[in-house]
């Protein structure tokens, strides 16, 4: 595989950088003063996705996964690699098996994934091909509802819609009542800077409604070659493709209304926001007066899983609210994209592909 341009390469590297730094945060302070950085290095490996070496002191990574996969499985596979360092040289496990009790120990220490090496499947292929249990049949009827749902005729799209949703339920009611579950973590979005309210109110409705819990977390923004923030959200693998889905296709909506909203008026990226802000309170209502109309025992708005509640509390045992300042809105437009709202059903099915999760970068 040929390299990336010298621009693009200093930009991943300080990205895995500034990882590796994030990672050991989640250390007690003791073990992360006794890291330090490590050499990081692309490479063209044809059997692996990454590795590290003693010798070196050398965290080598493919150029493959860092240039054809999310920035998710590449933090899986640095982690992994992180833990490697670890093992040997904080918990100096040098006569150690490569994947023995200690690099154990340094996994569940970092948080890191202990099987996300040789063949085992990346976090995107796991998301892919692990959406919907074969066993499942309500998840794959989810689907199947979810394409009903481009019906042109309104109330036919959202019976669909809601017939969806019911399924969902049942689900996660019996993901609950089945006792021990596996759950996953991706992000949704892309790192910056700064996020728009909207993006905040379109977390909020995920985790009210798709059965996902959603934390935002430092991560490298590339084209500013700096740390902001993304939406990480975690949950069983079919939840994390259905609410990732959603994510898309509701921000893709407001997109396309935005920009029919503002063809004949004169419009200020703060009222896009208004406007983006009233479609999700819309759609929230929707969803809200869907649920509602189930009969009281299958009525829960949002399902509490304490195992993915203690998933949360294991990953992210530091974590702090954010709050952001009050901004002035304009009434019309809010109430406008609420309206908008309340038109949106979600449809199609929720299949591989519909939302490329590849890196993108623009290399300058």
């Amino acid at each position: 595989m040929p390299l990336p341009s010298p621009n693009l390469e200093r930009c991943l590297l300080q990205g895995l950088a500034c990882e590796w730094e994030k990672a050991l945060w989640v250390l007690p302070r003791t073990q992360r003063e006794k890291m330090r950085p490590p050499l990081f290095r692309l490479w063209d490996f044809q059997d692996r996705w990454g590795s590290w070496s003693r010798e070196k002191r050398e965290i080598a990574l493919s150029l493959n996964l860092v240039l054809n996969y999310s920035w998710d499985s590449v933090r899986e596979v640095l982690l992994h690699e992180i833990a490697h360092q670890f093992a040997d040289e904080v918990l100096e496990a040098i006569f150690d098996p490569p994947h023995g009790l200690q690099f154990q120990k340094a996994c569940s220490l970092l948080r890191a994934n202990p099987r996300a090496s040789g063949s085992y499947p990346l976090l995107d292929e796991r998301i892919r091909d692990g959406g919907a249990l074969p066993a499942d049949k309500n998840l794959l009827r989810v689907q199947k509802l979810m394409a009903l749902a481009a019906s042109p005729n309104l109330h036919e799209a959202e019976a669909a819609m809601a017939k969806a949703h019911a399924l969902m339920r049942k689900y996660n009611f019996r993901v609950l009542e089945g006792g021990e579950s596996s759950f996953e973590t991706v992000s949704l979005g892309r790192p910056a800077l700064r996020h728009p309210a909207e993006e905040y109110a379109l977390a909020n409705l995920l985790q009210e409604f798709y059965f996902v819990q959603g934390i935002w977390v430092s991560a490298f923004v590339l084209e500013k070659k700096k740390m902001g923030r993304v939406l990480e959200v975690s949950g069983t693998l079919p939840n994390l493709r259905v609410a990732g889905y959603v994510y898309h296709f509701v921000s893709r909506f407001i997109q396309s209304k935005w920009k029919e909203y503002k063809a004949e008026r004169n419009l200020t990226r703060r009222r896009q926001t208004d406007f983006a802000l009233g479609v999700i309170e819309g759609f929230r209502s929707k969803l809200k007066s869907v649920h509602g109309a189930r009969p009281a025992s299958d009525a829960l708005l949002r399902l509490e899983n304490p195992q993915l509640q203690k998933f949360i509390a294991d990953k992210y045992p530091r974590t702090a609210k954010i709050s952001g300042g009050r901004i002035r809105q304009d009434r019309q437009v809010l109430e406008d994209g609420r309206k908008a709202g309340k038109m949106l059903v979600i449809a199609k099915g929720v299949e591989a592909g519909t939302q490329s999760r590849k890196l993108q970068i623009a290399a300058g």
